[in-house]
């Protein structure tokens, strides 16, 4: 595990501290939990939608699944 810093708005701290404490965890427990949860949307919405070109923001191809390759022959 690493130390990293964030910069952070008051409001946001202060609404992890509080829900930290209701759950009974560490701030830092309650962030790895949230980036994760967070991590996981992403890669869903990804395979859900495909992906833009991070340079011409163009949809990229999302690619075909067995299971529909299956359904089509």
């Amino acid at each position: 595990m690493r130390t990293i810093q964030m910069t952070l708005d008051d409001n946001l701290v202060k609404a992890v501290d509080r829900v930290s404490k209701e759950l009974h965890t560490s701030r830092s427990a309650f962030t790895r939990k949230a980036l994760q949860d967070a991590l996981a949307r992403y890669k869903v919405e990804q395979l859900i939608h495909g992906s833009t070109d991070r340079c011409t923001g163009a949809q990229k191809p999302r690619p075909v699944s067995n299971t529909l390759c299956k359904k089509i022959n």
